[in-house]
Formats: structure tokens, C-alpha cells, sequence
């Protein structure tokens, strides 16, 4: 070899070592790169873990007047399942309606205060009401018990993967062996790739003349899952094969298969996807691992090839077909005997519906994320897996929506006026639902359409209230004759004409409605009747500054101007301001912080935090009762009294809201038990040209008809220091048996009025006293 040839082959024999080596630094490269990856994963996190958001418990007690299609639907919320036999596992129910019994296998559920392990129950019913319940397995009599809380949505980044992580030592030995046999029987004999399972499924794919079996190991599957894509092609197969054999050089098979059991996608409740074997477990059959019958393992296991397609709830055929696929291979391995594998197959699938999880309360839960975003990060949100307890009643969250979305559309039938084209323009409102005594935040509805805006007009909108301002003149008044300024008293006489107010070298002149004026009247038929000018009159003589002060007191957070219009609610609030500052006045002058979000758990069950529901008292209770039973008049006698007759007739207070423009209508109504707070308006300040009365009121009504029906009726007790006597209503005086119209008032004692009645002359009317 000479000359030219020789160079040649030294120069090709170079280059060759160098490609060679080059190849091998790069696979080598490659192959460490791919083992941290696999490294990575198996000792680092590996699922974030979703956050869930629950309802409050729904709790049953002893004389509690049942609406049963209600207690139906939230069984069916929760994924109970209604049998015509006695309930024996846990998530089932039954309702014997001539037996007036119904009977309901609690389940298990983690509380932040302990876990509750379910037990049988026997519920008693005398017509809708309970009168009895029973532990059905010790006969125990108990006085009340909660269903568990639903769960109203995750809190997640991109995918929502439900899964619960269990050790591989807590999976039931035979769910293990069925998902081997039909999944890798040669699991223990493999190295992470194969060839024997591989030529067979070529094999047998030839022969079939397309692809029906898959030569996929576990560890293969796993590692796909962890890393790659569904795309089918040899570079993606070439990468699953080598991490499957890093993986199983460096991890034990128990290890694998631990993650594999939990990793594994196993079916779809609507934004949830199902992972893991635990969860498959709840998911179709509502039971823990340990409770699943053979026939209830082999379906988990054989799901795993199709989840979707195979899925019960999809097709109770394909799904027992699919089971006993996986139940003769078990019965041929033997790992089943031939009796186990025929009472297996004689199992029966129920047919069920799937419950999706929907987010039923939208605006409530965006309002949750804010709060919690100022003490948790989005992270721990999104991937901490903490379990997030609430004060929210979706029975009650239901009906707000509902009344609001009809009465809306209502409105809009009525009034052509208020219909808009534009899409940004429609008629809009808001409700927010409190419990006056712990400041619970039980229903919460931001919007007409959370698709079409999230704008959450309950804290976010301020506007007007209004009219519905006014009762804190009409308290504050009361409040300065308890402190030793001018007495004002139910029956002390205003003046309701036009006047003008004079204030830092300007002019103010308040208008009644119409320019109708009623001269002389009564403080609380100014009140009931929302007079505008005897209203800011009365505010002159107590002060603006003593009228805001007040409203701050209430629980009104934003800035208040200490102008005459003031008087007249022409200041900007939330709906959310105007709920705390009237569950002030329904929980006896203490004020309570609205309450969201109650506890927040870790992951593993420890309560990480607690919130209390927190109190202050700002008014005395006498001063409270007074202004309830004036606002109750509203309802009775005043500009609310269209809610007696569309049939509420539960002793209520309330308060409807108009302001000047027009712009805005609210109705602010409460039971000692439960408030609502209703705003009707456009987002860009069109004017409605309604009142509260008009358009805020009948939503409030239909709300509180439904949210109230089959609990106890309560009213407003009247503390020690107030006196209730039996004046006429014109005169203001203690009635007469010659009085033709006789209203029961309240009075601080000692402020109650002691001549009788000059226009009705007679004998006093004997009245009760409260102590």
C-alpha cells in the first residue's frame, strides 16, 4: 500500500475512530443525561397533588322537616346509591316510604377534626320530619349526624389528576396479581424490556393482521407515563426501552410497582381524570382497596387497556365482558379457585350515573382563591394536595343562582327596556348569602353568567346602596338618645317636606319620589316607606360624621364622605360591606368577619390551619332589636311588603335600595337565622330605572322562600330593656279599645310613651313586657 491509497486509508481509518468515539461520548452523554431524568423522577416529586375545595357538612338532627327530593339529590351528589335491600356496604341507601324509614351506610371520611369511620343509620320519619335515628348496627340512639361535605372542585395547574398515593404494602395482594397477569405475567422475570412478550405480540399481531396486543412491559408502561407522549413510533419506543432498563437497573421491581399503581390512568369524571388504583376504587365502586369483592378487582384491572371505553359507566356490557377476560386468566394462573372465579362472574355491575364534579360555585371559589393567596403560594395550591373546608351550602348556592338567573330573565320579559344586544351590556346582579351569628359565607353569586364574566360583583363592584343606606341614619338617631342626645323613639314625629341643607358654603336639596311629600309622619313610617326628605332631615339633626362613624362600626370598609348625600346612600360600597353591616344588627350588635374558608389540611390528614369564627361587639343588643323590628315593618307595612304577598311569610327585616339615577336596585333581607343581599344593575352605569322594590325584591323573595322551607321559623327576641306596648299608629300613643288600627312597637324602657291615645279616647290597651 502506497503513496495516495495509504493516506487515504489513514485518513479514513481516523475519521472512523473519530465518528466511533464521538458516538460513544455522545451515547454515553445521552444515557447519563436519560438516568438523571429517571433519577429525577423517582426520588423527587412525583404528582402534584390538587388541592380540593369542600362544601360545608350537611348536617340531619332530630325534628328537622325534611325536603326529600333534596335529600335525595345531595345522596346522589355525594355518589350514594339508592338499593332496594338493606344497605351492607358503605355509600348505599334506602327509603321505605310506608315504613316512613330511611336508611343510609355512612362512609368514611377524613374531617379535619378526625377521621369519621361510616356506620349504618335509621332514620325515623314522622311525615318529612325526623323523629328518631338509630345506629343500625348498635341501635344506639343518636340526636343528629353529617353527611359528609362535597367536594365542589380542585384547585390544579393545566391537568386535574385525582389520585390518593398508597404504599404498595396497602394494595390488596390480589388486585396486584390481576393487574400482573393481565398487564406483564413475567414482571418478576424481566429486566425491564421483554423479548419473549415482544415476539409473542408480534406473533400474534401478524396473524391477526393488525395491532391487538402490545409487547409493552409494566416498567415500559410506567416510564411512558412518567416521560413520553402516546406517539407511536420507534424513537419513542427506543427511549421508553432504555429508561425501562435504567429504571430497573437502579430501582427494586416493588419500587416500580408501586409507582405504577399509583401512576396508572384508570378513567375521567368529567375534569377529573382518575389515577391509581385507590382512586379507581372510589370512583366506581365507592369503597376503600380492602372491601372490593374478586369481580370488582379483575374490572379495575382490566380497565387499564381502555379506561374510557371500558369504563361501567359507559357500558355495563363492554365493562363485564372486559372482567371476565381478566377473571379467566386468573382462574387459569390460579391464583383464583373455580369457586371464587363463578361467584365472581354471577357479580353484577350496577348501572350508575356518573356524578361529574362541575364547580358549581364559581364566583365562591374565586373569591376563596384570594383569600388563601395571601397565605399559601400557588404551588402549594395547585400541587400540595391540601383539603380546603368551607362554609359554602351548594343547596343554597343552587337556589341563588337559580333565583337570580330567573328573576333577571324575568326582568328583562317585563321591561323591554332592559334588554341590551351587546354582549358586555346585559343586565347584571349579585347575591351574597351570610349566617348573621358566625359571619359564614353560605352562598355567593358574582354574576349572571361566570362563562361570560368573571367579574365578581359582590366584592369587586362598588356602587350606590342607595336607600339601603338609610336604616344607619334611623340607628344612629336611636344611639344618640341612648347617649344622651336628642330623643328620637318609633313614634317621634318628622317632618317630611322639602328643605334644603346648607354644608360648607353649599346647598343640598333632597327629593322624595315623584315630589310626593306626606308632612308630618312617624320615624318609623318615614323608615318603612324610605321618605327621602325625612330621612336627611333627621340625619342633620344627628350629624353626618356621627352617621359614618357608625357605618364603619357596621362592618363598611370603604370610604365614606361625610356629605349630606351620604344620608341617601350616595356612597360607594360592595354587597359583601352591606351583608356584614346588616348581620351586625341580625346577631344583636355583634359583628362578625365573613367567614370562607374554615379549615385548611395537609395531605396526610394535619390540620395546618383553622379559622375561628371572630366577633366584636359594636352595638348594644337593645339597639339592634330596636332597628329589627323597625326593618321588619318594611316587610309588613312598607316598601318591601310585595314579599308577604308573593308568599314569604317568615317574621323577616329588611331594607329595599334605590338610588337617585336609578342606576341601581337592592333589597338587604334577614331572618335571625339567615341574610341575603340582592343588586340588580348594569356594569356600565346604564340607568335601570327600577327600584329595589322592582327588581331586587322578587329575587330576593324566591331565594328565601326555597333557601328557608322546612326549618324551624324563628323571630327576633326582644333583650332585657325593651318594652313592647300597643300604640295607635297615627297618634303615637298607648292604644284604646276605641283605636281602629292597634301596632304593637318597641321601645327602650323607659322611653315607651304613657298617655293614651287623644284621638281614639278610652281605656288603656293592656300589653306585655319582655325582660
Amino acid at each position: 500500500m502506497k503513496g495516495p491509497k495509504l493516506r487515504f486509508f489513514s485518513v479514513s481509518l481516523t475519521a472512523l475512530l473519530l465518528i466511533t468515539s464521538s458516538g460513544l461520548v455522545f451515547g454515553g452523554w445521552y444515557l447519563k443525561r436519560v438516568e438523571e431524568t429517571v433519577t429525577a423522577k423517582f426520588e423527587g416529586k412525583k404528582w402534584p397533588l390538587p388541592s380540593k375545595v369542600y362544601s360545608d357538612s350537611y348536617l340531619l338532627y332530630v325534628g328537622i322537616n325534611l325536603q326529600l327530593d333534596d335529600v335525595w339529590e345531595k345522596l346522589r351528589r355525594l355518589g350514594y346509591h339508592r338499593t332496594t335491600s338493606q344497605p351492607k356496604s358503605k355509600g348505599e341507601y334506602r327509603y321505605q316510604k310506608p315504613a316512613g324509614l330511611l336508611e343510609i351506610y355512612l362512609r368514611d371520611f377524613v374531617y379535619p377534626t378526625e377521621p369519621f369511620k361510616g356506620f349504618p343509620v335509621r332514620i325515623s320519619l314522622q311525615g318529612t320530619v325526623i323523629g328518631k335515628i338509630e345506629n343500625g348496627a348498635t341501635g344506639e340512639e343518636i340526636f343528629s349526624l353529617e353527611l359528609e361535605p362535597e367536594l365542589v372542585t380542585g384547585l390544579y395547574d393545566r391537568i386535574w389528576q385525582e389520585r390518593r398515593v398508597v404504599k404498595l404494602s396497602e394494595v390488596p395482594p390480589l388486585m396486584t396479581k390481576a393487574i400482573l397477569a393481565i398487564e406483564d405475567e413475567r414482571f418478576y422475570h424481566h429486566y425491564g424490556i421483554d423479548p419473549v412478550a415482544l415476539l409473542r405480540a408480534v406473533w400474534v399481531n401478524l396473524r391477526s393482521g393488525g395491532v391487538v396486543q402490545g409487547g409493552s412491559t409494566l416498567t415500559q408502561q410506567l416510564m411512558k407515563n412518567f416521560f413520553l407522549s402516546d406517539e407511536r413510533s420507534l424513537s419513542r419506543k427506543a427511549k421508553e426501552a432504555i429508561m425501562a432498563l435504567i429504571a430497573e437497573r437502579k430501582y427494586s421491581k416493588d419500587e416500580i410497582l408501586e409507582n405504577y399503581l399509583n401512576e396508572i390512568y384508570l378513567g375521567q369524571k368529567g375534569s377529573q381524570g382518575i389515577f391509581g388504583v385507590w382512586e379507581a376504587a372510589q370512583f366506581y365502586f365507592s369503597k376503600p382497596m380492602s372491601d372490593l369483592t374478586v369481580g370488582e378487582t379483575a374490572l379495575i384491572a382490566g380497565l387499564i387497556r381502555a379506561p374510557n371505553r371500558l369504563s361501567p359507566y359507559r357500558s355495563v356490557d363492554d365493562a363485564t365482558k372486559r372482567r371476565n377476560v381478566v377473571l379467566a386468566k386468573l382462574l387459569d394462573d390460579r391464583v383464583i379457585s373455580r369457586p371464587q372465579y363463578e361467584t365472581a362472574l354471577r357479580e353484577t355491575l350496577p348501572r350508575r350515573d356518573l356524578i361529574k364534579v362541575t364547580n358549581d360555585a364559581p364566583f365562591y371559589v374565586d373569591y376563596l382563591r384570594r383569600e388563601l393567596a395571601e397565605i399559601y403560594s400557588n404551588d402549594e395550591l395547585t400541587a400540595e394536595g391540601l383539603g380546603i373546608f368551607t362554609s359554602l351550602d351548594l343547596h343554597l348556592e343552587r337556589i341563588a343562582e337559580r333565583a337570580l338567573a330567573e328573576g333577571l330573565q324575568k326582568l328583562e320579559e317585563t321591561y323591554a327596556g332592559l334588554r341590551r344586544k351587546a354582549e358586555d351590556d346585559h343586565l347584571e346582579g349579585a347575591m351574597i348569602v351570610l349566617r348573621p351569628q358566625t359571619g359564614e359565607i353560605k352562598a355567593m353569586v358574582g354574576g349572571r353568567s361566570y362563562q361570560k364574566s368573571q367579574f365578581n360583583r359582590v366584592f369587586q363592584s362598588k356602587r350606590q346602596p342607595g336607600s339601603v343606606f338609610k336604616p344607619l341614619v334611623y340607628l344612629a338617631a336611636l344611639m344618640s338618645s341612648a347617649e344622651g342626645g336628642k330623643k328620637f323613639t318609633p313614634v317621634t314625629m318628622l317632618e317630611d317636606s322639602p328643605f334644603t341643607w346648607s354644608y360648607d358654603g353649599q346647598e343640598w336639596q333632597p327629593g322624595n319620589y315623584n315630589d310626593e311629600y306626606f308632612g308630618a309622619v312617624t320615624f318609623r313610617r318615614a323608615l318603612e316607606k324610605s321618605m327621602n326628605s325625612a330621612t336627611a332631615r333627621l340625619a342633620r339633626d344627628v350629624g353626618i360624621r356621627r352617621i359614618s362613624d357608625l357605618a364603619h362600626r357596621l362592618g363598611i370598609q370603604s370610604p365614606l364622605p361625610a356629605v349630606p348625600s351620604l344620608s341617601l346612600g350616595a356612597a360607594e360600597v360592595t354587597p359583601l360591606e352591606v351583608a356584614v353591616a346588616f348581620a351586625t344588627l341580625a346577631n344583636n350588635g355583634v359583628r362578625t368577619r365573613p367567614l370562607a374558608v374554615k379549615q385548611v389540611m395537609d395531605v396526610n390528614g394535619r390540620v395546618l390551619e383553622k379559622r375561628d369564627v371572630r366577633v366584636e361587639k359594636v352595638l348594644s343588643p337593645q339597639m339592634a332589636f330596636m332597628m329589627n323590628y323597625l326593618l321588619k315593618g318594611v316587610l309588613d307595612r312598607g316598601t318591601g311588603e310585595l314579599a308577604r304577598r308573593w308568599g314569604f311569610t317568615r317574621p323577616a327585616a329588611g331594607k329595599t335600595g334605590t338610588t337617585n339615577d336609578f342606576k341601581d336596585a337592592w333589597f338587604v333581607g334577614y331572618t335571625p337565622d339567615l341574610l341575603a343581599v340582592v343588586w340588580v344593575g348594569f356594569d356600565g352605569q346604564s340607568k335601570l330605572g327600577l327600584s329595589g322594590a322592582q327588581a331586587a325584591l322578587p329575587i330576593w323573595t324566591e331565594f328565601m322562600k326555597r333557601a328557608t322551607a322546612g326549618t324551624p321559623v324563628t323571630d327576633f327576641v326582644p333583650p332585657p330593656g325593651i318594652k313592647i306596648v300597643d300604640i295607635d299608629p297615627l297618634s303615637g300613643q298607648l292604644a284604646t279599645p276605641n283605636c281602629p288600627y292597634v301596632l304593637r312597637e318597641a321601645f327602650p324602657e323607659g322611653d315607651e310613651p304613657t298617655g293614651t291615645c287623644p284621638l281614639h279616647p278610652g281605656g288603656a290597651l293592656q300589653a306585655p313586657r319582655f325582660n
